[in-house]
């Protein structure tokens, strides 16, 4: 049975976050609760739950000062509680960084608490998602999960995505590849502000890296590292004009 502890300030948030996990997560054995920084940090050093329930915005501080005054030294995966905007959403997802957007939604907490149990949070996923929410600027890294770690990636150096069944291949100006365990779909909204382009149910392509657009065979993109790749019909006139040809 997996343990849990909650750092939240807000008597109503946490009261509601422990119905709704006695309702959908009843697997979960609630072992501690923390208003502040300094009692999580105090909490945590006495315990070594499972999941970590955390707010960002505390009493005396942020879910940040806590990770930093433990030293990166937390075992427990990361569930992060906010009630921020659109620009945090987006560090979130950047960062590959589990949250729930307050009032939590009970499905969407039982989903994050499944991905929990089987994910780590690390410092450089902290160093990122803490980077990002003090911007509100275009990240230029991403984190991306294989089935062997995380890996922190610079966007710009991404050719294009493949879609792999529920799995994404990257394709990397360096001739790497990466097996990604989310799909596709799920990196066409986070990428779009940074000239990605999604040209096929299969295929996202990065803009920069496109060479040429060949109208036979029924159309496909050249790209600078020699690939091919396919455009549906449906995308072709949004392809033709996003290039301006």
């Amino acid at each position: 049975m997996p343990t849990a502890i909650i750092i939240e300030d807000n008597p109503v948030a946490k009261e509601n976050l422990l119905l709704h996990l006695s309702d959908y997560c009843p697997e979960v054995e609630m072992i501690g609760h923390a208003p502040s920084v300094i009692q999580g940090a105090k909490l945590l050093r006495q315990h070594s739950p499972d999941l970590l329930f955390l707010d960002i915005e505390l009493e005396d501080g942020t879910g940040f000062d806590l990770l930093e005054i433990l030293g990166g030294k937390v075992e427990a995966k990361i569930i992060f509680t906010t009630a921020l905007d659109h620009f945090a959403v987006k560090a979130f997802r950047f960062a590959a960084v589990d949250y729930l957007l307050k009032p939590v939604d009970p499905e969407e907490l039982e989903e994050a608490v499944q991905r929990a149990k089987a994910q780590l949070f690390n410092q450089q996923q902290f160093d990122l998602l803490s980077e990002q929410m003090k911007t509100s600027a275009a990240p230029d890294r991403i984190a991306l999960h294989t089935q062997e770690k995380i890996h922190i990636v610079d966007i710009n150096q991404i050719v294009r995505c493949e879609s792999m069944s529920n799995y994404c291949r990257f394709y990397f100006e360096s001739g790497e590849k990466l097996l990604v365990t989310k799909t596709l779909k799920s990196f066409e909204q986070t990428l779009k502000d940074h000239a990605f382009l999604r040209v096929h149910q299969s295929h996202l392509v990065h803009l920069p890296y496109v060479k040429a657009f060949v109208k036979q065979d029924g159309g496909y993109l050249l790209m600078k590292d020699g690939s091919k790749i396919p455009v549906s019909v449906r995308k072709r006139s949004l392809v033709v004009s996003t290039l301006g040809m």
